[in-house]
This record gives C-alpha cells, sequence and structure tokens, in this order.
C-alpha cells in the first residue's frame, strides 16, 4: 500500500481539518437526522431525553466510520477525481494505515455498544447494518462492479430510520417501515444527479457509475424516474399513519425535487445535475422537518 503520496494541494490544510474530513460529518449528521425523524413518528412513548441524546451520538458515530473506511478503502481511486483528489487518505495528508483501521473499527464498535447499552439491542442491530451496508455492502463489493450500487447502498439510510424507531420499542409502526422505504428511494435520485455532473471524474477513476454505463441522457431520464417513485413512497406516510402535515412536507417537497429531475430529463447537463442534486437535500429536509413539527404538535 502506498504512503508515500505528495499532496501539492493540500499540504498547507491543517492536521485537524484532514482529520475531520474523513469522516464525511455532514452526511452522518443527516443520518442522524433520519434516525431521530424515525423516533419522532413513534407515536408511543418517547425515549428519555439521555437516551435519545446516547442514540444520535450512537448514530453519528457509525455513520462517521463508514464514512471514513469508505475514504480510506477509496484512496486510490479519489485520486483520480477532481472532487475528491484533495480527501486526506487520497492525497496523502493522512496514511493509510492498519491504526487508522483500527481507529475506525473501534468507533462503529464503541456506537453499537453505546446503542445496546442505553437504547437496546434492536437499535444497536440496525445502526451495525446501516455502518456494514456503506462500508462492506457498498463500498467494498457493488461500487466498482455494478452500476447500481448506490441502490443497495441506500439501505444505510432505511436502517438509520428503523434504529430510531426501535429505541422507542421492539414493535416498527408502519409509517417508520414508510419513512425507511423513502430514504431507499431517496438515495439513488440523490447521488445520480451528483454523478451526471461529476461523469467525466466517475469515467476517469474508473467506477461504473449510471451516467458512465448508460450515458447521461438516459441516466438523466432515469432520475426522473426514480424521483416518481420517491414522491410516491413518501406520501405513502399519511396513508401509514403519519400526521397531515408530513403530508404536506412530501407533497411540496417532492414537488419541488420533481421540478427539478424534469429539467434534467430535457437538458441534461452539469448545471442542470447540480440543481437537481440540491433539490434532492431540499425534498427531504421539508420531509424531515414536517416529520420533526407533526411529532412537536402532536
Amino acid at each position: 500500500m502506498d504512503t508515500t503520496l505528495t499532496r501539492p494541494h493540500a499540504a498547507a490544510a491543517p492536521c485537524w481539518l484532514s482529520v475531520i474530513g474523513i469522516f464525511k460529518l455532514r452526511i452522518a449528521a443527516l443520518i442522524t437526522l433520519t434516525a431521530l425523524a424515525g423516533l419522532a413518528l413513534v407515536p408511543a412513548p418517547a425515549a428519555a431525553g439521555w437516551q435519545v441524546a446516547f442514540l444520535a451520538l450512537a448514530v453519528l458515530m457509525a455513520s462517521a466510520g463508514a464514512g471514513a473506511f469508505n475514504q480510506y478503502v477509496e484512496a486510490d481511486g479519489d485520486r483520480r477525481m477532481k472532487r475528491t483528489r484533495d480527501r486526506a487518505f487520497a492525497s496523502g495528508a493522512l496514511p493509510r494505515s492498519t491504526g487508522w483501521l483500527c481507529v475506525i473499527a473501534g468507533m462503529i464498535v464503541i456506537a453499537c455498544a453505546t446503542a445496546a447499552w442505553a437504547v437496546n439491542g434492536l437499535a444497536a442491530l440496525f445502526i451495525l447494518l446501516g455502518a456494514a451496508t456503506y462500508g462492506g455492502l457498498y463500498t467494498l463489493l457493488l461500487k466498482r462492479r455494478t452500476a447500481w450500487n448506490i441502490v443497495i447502498g441506500g439501505l444505510s439510510g432505511s436502517f438509520a430510520v428503523l434504529a430510531g424507531a426501535a429505541a422507542a420499542g421492539p414493535q416498527i409502526p408502519p409509517q417508520a417501515w414508510a419513512l425507511a422505504l423513502v430514504l431507499f428511494f431517496w438515495t439513488p435520485p440523490h447521488f445520480w444527479s451528483l454523478a451526471i455532473a461529476s461523469e467525466a471524474d466517475y469515467r476517469a477513476a474508473g467506477v461504473p457509475m449510471l451516467p458512465v454505463v448508460v450515458g447521461t441522457g438516459r441516466a438523466a431520464r432515469i432520475v426522473h424516474a426514480s424521483t416518481l417513485a420517491l414522491v410516491a413512497s413518501s406520501l405513502l406516510l399519511p396513508a401509514t399513519g403519519a400526521g397531515w402535515l408530513v403530508g404536506v412536507g412530501a407533497l411540496a417537497g417532492g414537488a419541488h425535487f420533481l421540478s427539478r429531475t424534469r429539467a434534467l430529463a430535457r437538458a441534461p447537463g452539469r448545471e442542470t445535475a447540480m440543481a437537481s442534486f440540491v433539490a434532492s437535500m431540499t425534498q427531504l429536509g421539508v420531509l424531515l422537518l414536517a416529520v420533526f413539527l407533526d411529532a412537536a404538535m402532536r
């Protein structure tokens, strides 16, 4: 394993920034919010405040560990992509050493043990499955083998929702399963939009992301079709017991996302792809906000 890489772009970066960057904390924070949303959907009495805090910490730590493992494994490919070549493992700012693997594994183990102690074993199991899906199934097995890699990888977000719901008890209610389904359908159009914008990068890195395999035009149409499936799944939430406010959030966020994916399908390009990517974040943000507001009004 090559640990002697030069790092012309990252040499001036403070060490703590390099360390923080490997954990993909923005993604980990989003995963944590989905877990809390899963808990908020449960109509049963909520977990104690300290249990919620430990649940959030466990999900954040496990997600950050899985994100760091992804960057550790993908360092060679990241080095070939303009968007990712300054990541710490790719640039050589941090060594790809056994020590880092121990840190990453330790984070995931501690996260699951914390959830098992503070919450329950089912929540810990779902947290472990989420980290294993992203770090193992997606990163190690699927990313460089199939264009449908991110479809299966999207289960990591679904498991976070179920971990949150499990914190309220062993019976997962239908609305939590519905939100888990939403997260499963959300990940492909979200990530494929970014992949269309970065198609040249993925082609140079030899990663068979959808636009590399089928072309940007067809990939854009698939993004729009998969967003239709996403919006349809989000409308299951009020039908399975979530409040009317959640339905409003699903409609509003979904309509906005669909308007951007329709524009992408009509005129595939970096600008429309990035607009679709941003709209995916807006759609999920509006939906999660509606879930939290609905819980507060309950």
